[in-house]
Order: structure tokens, then sequence, then C-alpha cells
């Protein structure tokens, strides 16, 4: 059975993400085998922590799964660990517009503690009163730990520490302020470790830094148990043979999908848009996951052997879907930032434009017209800056936000070719 912790902080921006990766650097240098995941939908931040542990960390998701499905979503990811460090998203308490969906929930939800990271770069005495509130907001969760970030000086570090003293919250360590922990952004999130050249220095710093300040005997001994639980309820395959696209383009697809489709027999193989390859002929579904595929829309459109393939499967009448990025790419055409028009694959009829001023993003309750091997009630959500233009009379979810009012219709389908904006993360009975 292994021990699970919750790393948290006030607000996004406090160095959750650069924290996590080093502890899982650091734990890894000490011999502990630690597992990794994700609060929430994010993609992109999950896969920082691959950079120090090398297996891709899982999402646990509060909004889209229920207790019991956390619950065993968590023991599946912690198996074979010592401990599962767990990531959290935004503030503790901020979650859907519903009000539910925090990472607090989650720790209620698995009963594990939270690590709280303040960055405390503008603050001295008033730690105190931020550290007392977090950790009494709430009788339901336990905020064991503190870890303080963007630090002064010692004797900065000196007047913090002297103020959480008559608090019931472990004091874990500091972390000064480093020009070199820096992963930049962009208009999704930060840049994608693949994508950023000093991904791997800024983890090995991480962990470093890490290693030097932060007492890890102490962190280790404040981890309870994840209890084990049944196996969760499974999304079933597209189909028992599954061709996925998966590269620069075409990166955001949650691990539990892979896993849950492989416990299900289905046979996975893997193709690359961006090298021009065609999906495995022998399948009988097709998965464009999202990314960014509007920054290598020439590449794409000039991709003719990826082309034809897809043409050549749609032909054949196989299950072809795509999110976001991969529905964007089902369509005629892409528009990038630019205003530079490409040609896509032409598979359904809906143009992309990457045009909106503002990024459109939010938890969606979805239904579809029988056209998926998935239950009626969907939950994902969906996060993307472009729009789409051209006649869709036939859109593939109907869809309430997370309060349950409901928004436009998503997608399209036409015959066994569909997809959406809408990112599946979960299917609910």
């Amino acid at each position: 059975m292994a021990n699970g912790l919750i790393v948290a902080a006030p607000s996004s921006g406090s160095g959750k993400t650069l924290i996590t990766m080093g502890l899982l650097g650091a734990l890894k240098n000490r011999g502990v085998n630690a597992a990794s995941a994700k609060t929430g939908p994010d993609y992109i931040d999950a896969s920082f922590h691959a950079l120090t542990t090398g297996v891709t960390a899982s999402n646990l998701d509060p909004w889209a799964m229920s207790a019991a499905q956390l619950k065993s979503r968590a023991d599946v990811a912690a198996n074979g660990a010592d401990l599962l460090l767990i990531e959290g998203v935004m503030g503790l308490f901020d979650g859907a517009v519903s009000g539910n969906g925090s990472t607090a929930d989650l720790a209620a939800a698995l009963n594990l503690p939270v690590i709280l990271v303040v960055d405390v770069g503008s603050m001295a005495q008033s730690i105190a009163a931020v550290v007392h509130g977090f950790s009494t907001l709430r009788q339901d969760i336990k905020v064991a730990g503190v870890i303080l970030n963007r630090v002064a000086s010692e004797r900065h570090e000196q007047m913090l520490k002297s103020a959480l003293e008559p608090l019931d919250v472990a004091y874990l360590g500091a972390l000064g302020r480093d020009d070199e922990l820096n992963i930049p952004s962009r208009h999704l999130g930060l840049t994608l470790p693949q994508d950023f050249a000093a991904a791997k220095a800024v983890a090995s710093t991480s962990t470093n830094r890490i290693e030097k300040n932060i007492d890890l005997d102490k962190l280790q001994s404040i981890a309870e148990p994840i209890h084990q639980i049944s196996e969760p309820k499974r999304l079933p395959p597209l189909g028992q043979r599954m061709a996925i696209a998966r590269d620069q383009a075409f990166a955001f697809i949650y691990p539990h999908f892979l896993s849950d489709w492989q416990a299900q027999g289905a046979q996975l193989s893997f193709f690359s848009p961006l090298e021009d390859q065609a999906p495995d002929q022998s399948a009988d579904a097709i998965f464009l996951p999202g990314g960014y595929p509007e920054l290598h829309a020439e590449k794409l459109s000039n991709a003719a052997h990826f082309a034809n393939g897809m043409r050549v499967a749609a032909d054949a009448n196989k299950l072809i879907y795509g999110e976001c990025g991969g529905y964007m790419v089902l369509g005629q055409s892409l528009t990038n930032k630019q205003g530079q028009t490409h040609k896509m694959l032409g598979l359904l009829p809906h143009s992309s434009m990457i045009d909106r001023p503002r990024r459109q993003l939010g938890y969606r309750q979805l239904t579809h017209k029988n056209a998926l091997p998935w239950t009626q009630n969907l939950r994902g959500h969906e996060f993307h800056y472009s729009t789409q233009s051209g006649t869709v009379s036939n859109p593939l979810f109907v869809a309430t936000d997370a309060q349950g009012n409901p928004v436009a219709p998503m997608g399209c389908v036409q015959g066994r070719i569909m997809g959406s904006y809408a990112h599946i993360i979960e299917q609910v009975e």
C-alpha cells in the first residue's frame, strides 16, 4: 500500500509544478519509488513530472470523477510505488463554476494530507494568517506542511519561520528566488517539455534546490496511506485495434484512457502526422487527440501520406474521432494566429481559426447521438482560443456547463467521422 500527499497552493503561479517536479526528482535520488498525478484536466503540468520520474503522470479530476472513481484511479496510479505525489490545480479551494472540483475536494475524497506551497515574495509575518486560514477553513482536509517559495534572504526566511511557529503545520523548508527556475508559458498554459529546450535543466535545478532546502524525511513522514479499493470503471475503447496520433501537434491524451483501453484488450498503435505517417490500416478506429496543430499547420497541410491514409480509413468506414486540435485537423482548413490559412483533411465541413481574443474554457456535461461506444453521460472540458466556421448540421454533443446550464451543441458527426472541442475525461453511469 503506497502513501500519498497533495501539493497545493493559495493560488496559481505559486510554483506547484516546479516544486512537485523537484520533489519527485529528489525522492527518486534517495531511492523512493514516487509516482505522480495532477489534479483536474490539465495535460501540460502533468507532462513535466515525467522529466524527473520517467513515468507519465495520471489525472485525478474531482469534478468529472466520483469519489469512488477517484479512489480507484489513485490506487491504480500508486500501484507499485512507495509514494504518490499529487499536484493540485489553481488555489486549494478553487474549482469549477459550480463550486466543486477543487484540490480540497480531492484531498477530502482521498483523505490525504496537503502540503501548502506559498509564494512569499511580497510577504512577511502575514504568512501566518494565510497558512492559518487555509489550514482551518475546512475541517474535512488537513494542511499538514508548508513550503515557502521565492524567499528573498536568510533573514526573510527566519521572519517567516518565526511567524509560523504557533501554527500546527510542519515547516518543511524554503526555496529562494531563482531565475534558473522558470518555465515559459504560451496560449494554453506552460510550454510543453518537448518544446522547451531547457526543460531537463530546469528539472535538474529544481531537484537540486529541493534536496538542499526541503526536509524530505519530514515530508515523507506526513504522507498517509492510499486505501485500496475496487478497480475503476473503465472507458471502453473506440475499437479493439486503435491507431492514435501522437506527436507535438497531438500531445493531449489522458494516460488513464490508454490504460483503460489496454486493460480491456484493445491493441494500440501510434503514428505521427508531423512525420507524415499514416494510421495503421488494420485498425478499426482512429483517434486524433488535442494538442497544438495551429503551431504546425503548414507541416500538417503538406503531410500527404498522413492525409491519404486518413482518407483511405474514412472510405473504409472506420470510426475516426478527433478532440479539440484533432477536431480542427479533421476540418476543411486551419487559419493560424498570423492569418495564414492551411488546408486540413477535409473530412468534416467546418474550418478553424485562431482568432478568439480570450480562451474558451470550462467543464462540460455531454450526451451524444449514439455515435461513440460510451455512455450518454460524459464529462469533459473545453479549452481553446479557436473558433469554427461553416455549416454544421449534425453536432456530436448536446452540452451543458458545470452548473447544468445549456451551452451551444458541440462538434460534428458525419457517419463514422466525428469530433468536437470537448476533451472527454470520464463517463458517469
